[in-house]
């Protein structure tokens, strides 16, 4: 009898413990030809800019061992026209792009971060606020580390920082510790990725991003607003994250803005959390 009801006290106890969704791999789609932001974004003139090249199709995660590993792939050959293995300290290998995954781990509302790194100028929805976010730079990992420490701010403690980047092909692939996520990878988690351009003399404020201007020009992103009001983000993961053509009007809705006189912002880019359904 005991025993009987040693065992219902245990069964019973596991029913009250949350469950946890570990993933082995979780992977998100995105459309091609978005790579727009709301819309109205165009590349800039110089023709390094390749057709594509800041285009998210696939985001992948794939845990092994104690690390993750994280594919971004874009709608074109990934290249280093810049040379930045010669920069100093020397780069990742590639020049052009900067990819930011944001992850809400806890899944409960009205925690976590809303505002996003400096000089995205987007924000989450109270109820999508991120713990970690993966900047995947072309910067070395030193230079990288100590911008984040210096205009991140309050947000700085939940920024990681790849142990690894290497590039293949249209693919970014970056390598994290586990542990730097808060722990094993999680269908329940809540992504976003910001496929924004590197910028290795930023304003003073912005992380290493690069703006988006009213007028593209040579080395400019155009279509955007000069007041600084507009989101400086190309593409992002929208409605399922399974490729959809319904994604890019979700995509043009999210980074819809509004700039006030001055260019005061009136409404700023709100942006999703992507989940496994």
């Amino acid at each position: 009898m005991k025993r009987t009801l040693s065992i219902l006290l245990c069964h019973a106890l596991l029913l009250t413990l949350p469950l946890t969704a570990s993933a082995a791999k979780l992977s998100y789609a995105d459309p091609a030809g978005d790579d727009f932001g709301p819309g109205t974004y165009t590349y800039p003139t110089n023709s390094v800019y390749t057709p594509g090249s800041f285009d998210l199709r696939k985001v992948e995660l794939k845990t092994k061992g104690s690390k993750v590993e994280i594919k971004v792939t874009l709608g074109a050959a990934i290249e280093d026209p810049w040379n930045s293995k010669g920069w100093t300290p020397s780069g990742q290998g590639f020049s052009l792009q900067m990819v930011q995954l944001y992850i809400d781990t806890d899944g409960k509302p009205g925690s976590g971060h809303t505002k996003t790194l400096p000089g995205i100028n987007a924000v989450f929805d109270a109820k999508d606020g991120w713990e970690r976010a993966i900047v995947i730079s072309p910067q070395a990992g030193s230079r990288l580390r100590s911008e984040v420490a210096a205009k991140a701010g309050a947000l700085k403690a939940g920024v990681v920082v790849p142990t690894k980047v290497v590039v293949r092909g249209k693919t970014l692939v970056a390598t994290v510790k586990k542990k730097d996520l808060g722990g094993a990878l999680s269908s329940s988690w809540g992504f976003q990725a910001i496929v924004q351009s590197n910028e290795g003399y930023p304003d003073k404020d912005d992380l290493l991003s690069r703006k988006v201007n009213e007028f593209g020009g040579d080395h400019r992103f155009g279509g955007g607003n000069d007041w600084n009001c507009d989101p400086h983000v190309l593409d992002i993961l929208a409605g399922a994250g399974k490729g959809g053509a319904d994604e890019k009007e979700l995509q043009k809705s999210a980074l819809s803005y509004t700039c006030g006189d001055g260019g005061a912002s009136v409404k700023m880019a709100t942006l999703p959390m992507v989940r496994t359904p």
